[in-house]
C-alpha cells in the first residue's frame, strides 16, 4: 500500500503548476462563496437557524467536505482506467494480494490529498476570512469523517463498477455528483426544498454527513447530539461498503467473460 501512496505522490508532485493551480484554487473558491454570502448580510438566515450560522461558514463545511465525494467518484474509476491503459488491471488481480487492499491501494493517496485541501479550504476561512471553529468537537468529526469516506468510497466503487461493465465513465460520474450535491444540502439547507424532494435527501449518506461536520464544527455539538446522524452513517457503511465489493467483484468478472479486462 505504502508503494501505491509513493508512485502516486511522485506523479502528482511531477506536475508543479497542477499543485499551484490547486492553492490558488482554494483562495478563489473561499473568496467566491465569502463574497456571495456578503448578499445576505450578517443576520442569520431562517433556513439556517438550526446551525446556529450564517451562510458563509455553512456552505464552507459543505464545499469542503463535499471533495471527498467528488474524490471517491472520479478517484476509483479513474484510477482503474489508467490501471487498464497501462495493462496492470489483470495482473493486479491475480496477485494473492487481498481484493480491499487492492481497492484501497488504488485510491488512498488521493484521500490523503483530499485531506490535506481540506485542511487548507478551513485554514483559509479561518484565517483569512474569520470562520469561527472554536468550538469545534474534534473527535465527532473524526468519527463522522471517517464513516463519509467509507459511505463515499462505497459509491465510488458502484461507480466504477458500472463503468467496468458498461464502459461510460465521466456522464455517470457528472450525474451522480450533480444529484448529491443538490439534494445532500452541499449549497443550501435541504430544509429549503419542497416536501416531497426532501424525501430524497434523506436517503443519501451525504446529508447526513454534512448536518453532521456543521454539527460538529460550527456548534461543538456532542456525540449524543449527533447520535442520529452517526447512526445513519454506519447504516450505510455497513449496508454499501460489503455491497459495492460484491458488485465490483462482479463487474471484473463479467469484464473477463466480455474479455475488456485489458482494455477501455
Amino acid at each position: 500500500m505504502l508503494a501505491f501512496i509513493k508512485k502516486d505522490f511522485l506523479t502528482q508532485a511531477s506536475y508543479r503548476l497542477v499543485f499551484i493551480f490547486s492553492w490558488v484554487s482554494i483562495l478563489i473558491t473561499v473568496a467566491t462563496f465569502y463574497f456571495i454570502a456578503k448578499l445576505f448580510g450578517q443576520d442569520k438566515i431562517l433556513y439556517l437557524k438550526e446551525y446556529q450560522t450564517g451562510y458563509f461558514p455553512f456552505v464552507l463545511v459543505g464545499i469542503v467536505f463535499f471533495g471527498y465525494l467528488s474524490t471517491a467518484m472520479h478517484s476509483f474509476s479513474g484510477n482503474i482506467r489508467q490501471e487498464q491503459l497501462l495493462g496492470t488491471l489483470e495482473a493486479m488481480l491475480v496477485t494473492p494480494t487481498k481484493f480491499s487492499t487492492i481497492i484501497i491501494s488504488l485510491s488512498i493517496w488521493d484521500f490523503i490529498f483530499t485531506s490535506i485541501i481540506t485542511i487548507v479550504y478551513l485554514l483559509v476561512g479561518v484565517l483569512f476570512f474569520k470562520v469561527d471553529l472554536s468550538q469545534m468537537n474534534l473527535l465527532a468529526t473524526l468519527i463522522i469523517l471517517i464513516f463519509t469516506i467509507i459511505s463515499c468510497s462505497s459509491i465510488g466503487i458502484i461507480s466504477a463498477s458500472f463503468i467496468l461493465i458498461f464502459k461510460k465513465g465521466d456522464p455517470i460520474n457528472w450525474l451522480v455528483n450533480t444529484f448529491l450535491a443538490f439534494f445532500g444540502g452541499v449549497f443550501f439547507p435541504i430544509t429549503i426544498l419542497p416536501r416531497g424532494l426532501q424525501i430524497a435527501s434523506y436517503i443519501l449518506p451525504i446529508t447526513y454527513s454534512l448536518r453532521g461536520l456543521r454539527g460538529a464544527l460550527l456548534q461543538g455539538a456532542s456525540l449524543k447530539m449527533l447520535a442520529l446522524d452517526i447512526g445513519m452513517l454506519l447504516v450505510f457503511c455497513v449496508i454499501l461498503l460489503p455491497f459495492s465489493i460484491w458488485i465490483f467483484k462482479y463487474a471484473i468478472k463479467k469484464a473477463k467473460v466480455n474479455g475488456s479486462l485489458v482494455h477501455y
